[in-house]
C-alpha cells in the first residue's frame, strides 16, 4: 500500500530533526558573539541550514568581516549543494512543475538530500518538503535556543560550551583523514597554509575572512587536480 509521502516525510526527518538540535545549539552559543538575538538566529538557520555556512557567517560578523566577505564564503563552502540539486532532479517524476523543483532543491541539506534520493521511485514533492520541515524546524529552535542560554549563562561555561562545534568538526574530518591520505594531506596543508597566510607580509594584511574565502579555493581546487577521485567502474562494455 502507497504510504502518504507526507507522513514518510515527517518519520524520516524526525531522527534528522533529532541530530540537528544538538548541533544548533552550539551553533547559537558561537551566535552570541556575533551580536545575534534569539529571534535573528531562528531565521537565519531556518533560512539557511548549513552548518559549516552558519558557523563561518558567525564567526565573520564577530570578526567585523565585510558583507562581501561573509557572502562569498557562504558561496564555496555550499557548493556542494548545487551538485546535490542536480543528482536530486534526476529523482523527480517527469513533468513536475518548476516551483516544486525549485523549492525542493532549496529544501535540500546533506541528511535530506540523502533520504530523498534514496526514496523508492520518484521522489514526492511532498515527501522532501515534509522532511525539511521538521528537521528545519529543530534546526532553527536549536539555534534560537543556544543564542537565549549563552546570554543568560556565565562567559566562562559560554566558552566552554563553545568547544562542542569545533568537536563536531573534528568528528566529521578525523574519520575521512585516517581512511585516505590524500583528505589528511589537504588537512595538514590547510592547516600550515592557513598559520603561514596569517603572518605572510601581504595575505598577514588580509582578513581573516577573505583568507578563509581564498585558502578554501586554493587548496579544494589543488587537491581536486592532483589528486582527482576516481569513479568505480561498473563493469559495463
Amino acid at each position: 500500500m502507497m504510504r502518504n509521502p507526507v507522513i514518510q516525510g515527517l518519520r524520516d526527518g524526525t531522527p534528522i530533526a533529532m541530530g540537528y538540535f544538538a548541533v544548533a545549539f552550539s551553533l547559537g552559543i558561537i551566535a552570541v558573539k556575533a551580536g545575534l538575538t534569539a529571534p535573528l538566529g531562528f531565521m537565519s538557520s531556518f533560512f539557511t541550514r548549513a552548518s559549516a555556512g552558519e558557523y563561518g557567517t558567525y564567526t565573520l560578523i564577530a570578526a567585523g568581516a565585510a558583507w562581501g566577505e561573509i557572502v562569498a564564503m557562504c558561496l564555496v563552502v555550499n557548493l556542494r549543494y548545487m551538485l546535490m540539486s542536480a543528482a536530486l532532479s534526476q529523482k523527480i517524476k517527469p513533468g513536475t512543475a518548476w516551483g516544486h523543483r525549485i523549492m525542493m532543491a532549496l529544501c535540500i541539506t546533506d541528511e535530506v538530500f540523502g533520504i530523498s534520493v534514496a526514496y523508492p521511485g520518484y521522489t514526492p514533492p511532498a515527501y522532501t518538503y515534509a522532511a525539511a520541515l521538521v528537521s528545519t524546524l529543530f534546526w532553527a529552535s536549536g539555534t534560537a535556543m543556544g543564542i537565549t542560554a549563552g546570554s543568560l549563562l556565565p562567559e566562562t561555561m559560554v566558552a566552554a560550551l563553545s568547544m562542542s562545534l569545533y568537536g563536531m568538526f573534528l568528528a566529521i574530518i578525523m574519520p575521512p583523514a585516517r581512511k585516505d591520505r590524500n583528505v589528511l594531506r589537504a588537512l595538514v596543508a590547510s592547516v600550515a597554509l592557513s598559520g603561514l597566510a596569517a603572518v605572510a607580509p601581504v595575505t598577514g594584511e588580509w582578513s581573516s575572512g577573505m583568507r578563509t574565502v581564498v585558502l578554501t579555493v586554493v587548496i579544494s581546487a589543488a587537491a581536486a587536480w592532483l589528486k582527482p577521485v576516481k569513479e568505480e567502474s561498473d563493469g559495463a562494455a
